[in-house]
């Protein structure tokens, strides 16, 4: 993997890292689906405006289409959906975490669907950073289990199980399409599920346009969607998905530094255990194929 590549993947996850912090912020003065469906359109126009002014190709061709709707309400309806409420529920930190443990999902479901392989070492790697995802998880879950956690972490499974689908989704027609296209267009279909649940649930005069909404629905909507999504999609062009999807690990470490500085949140040694052992876990997924098949044999 280029140093390029590894670049963008990382700042593709601590951009999700801060979504959490912007939507909690954000909430305070929009209803959910209103904020949400304003984060999607916004971010949708806005790739699709830039992939206009650049000439890229449109997408064609109903596989091609059929796919883009699957990765909209996967990672737009679904994800937002989660995401949003959830922050009702559960501190940025902690959604962080539970809502970036689905590398291991994706992983074989990309066996299933892709037919990419992934030696023993590698599992070996995604089942050691999950690991440290729940090492990470455990004094928060044992502090918060009271506060209606359940019901925000039904949220946050809700928006990963979203996500795994359209990573899947999106990685199955990478190479094939313009990614400002593609992920502009798929942002606008998953917002359309999301603008009428909005206008059927809630009162649209409650938004209020303050100066904190507003940046933080810019953040959202311009880097942590629309930055965010072409970046993930240009990986996806070069990388396996079993290879990339693991460094969604990194997320909930960006988000406890960011819920620590930020939100009072406090890192305990088991915490940092559990962060060594997702970046052992990232390290082992992306050993090089025939250091891997040499360890699988031991």
């Amino acid at each position: 993997m280029s140093l390029t590549t590894t670049t963008k993947i990382v700042m593709a996850m601590l951009l999700w890292a801060l979504c959490f912090p912007l939507i909690t912020a954000g909430l305070q003065y929009s209803p959910h689906l209103a904020f949400a469906t304003l984060r999607a359109v916004l971010a949708g126009v806005a790739l699709v405006l830039i992939a206009i002014f650049l000439r890229r190709p449109i997408p064609h061709g109903r596989r091609t289409w059929l796919t883009l709707c699957v990765v909209g309400v996967g990672a737009t309806s679904l994800g937002f959906v989660g995401m949003f409420h959830a922050a009702e529920f559960v501190s940025p930190g902690l959604a962080t975490v539970v809502a970036n443990a689905q590398p291991l999902l994706a992983a074989m479901l990309g066996v299933a669907w892709l037919g990419e392989r992934l030696a023993k070492v590698g599992w070996g790697g995604l089942l050691i950073g999950f690991a440290g995802i729940l090492v990470i998880a455990l004094p928060q879950l044992a502090n918060e289990v009271q506060d209606g956690t359940a019901i925000g972490f039904a949220y946050i499974v809700l928006a990963a199980v979203g996500v795994t689908i359209s990573n899947v989704a999106i990685k199955s027609i990478a190479g094939e399409v313009d990614g400002l296209f593609a992920m502009g267009f798929q942002m606008l279909i998953g917002s359309v599920p999301l603008a009428v649940a909005a206008l059927l649930l809630e009162d649209q005069s409650a938004i209020q346009w303050t100066s904190v909404f507003v940046v933080s629905l810019l953040g959202l909507a311009l880097f942590g969607s629309a930055l965010v999504y072409w970046l993930w999609f240009s990986v996806l062009e070069v990388v396996e998905l079993n290879r990339a999807i693991v460094f969604s690990f990194l997320v909930p470490i960006f988000g406890l530094t960011i819920g620590a500085l930020f939100f009072g949140e406090r890192l305990s040694a088991v915490q940092l255990f559990g962060i060594l052992l997702v970046i052992v876990g990232i390290s082992f997924v992306n050993l090089k194929g025939r250091l891997q098949d040499q360890l699988s044999k031991i």
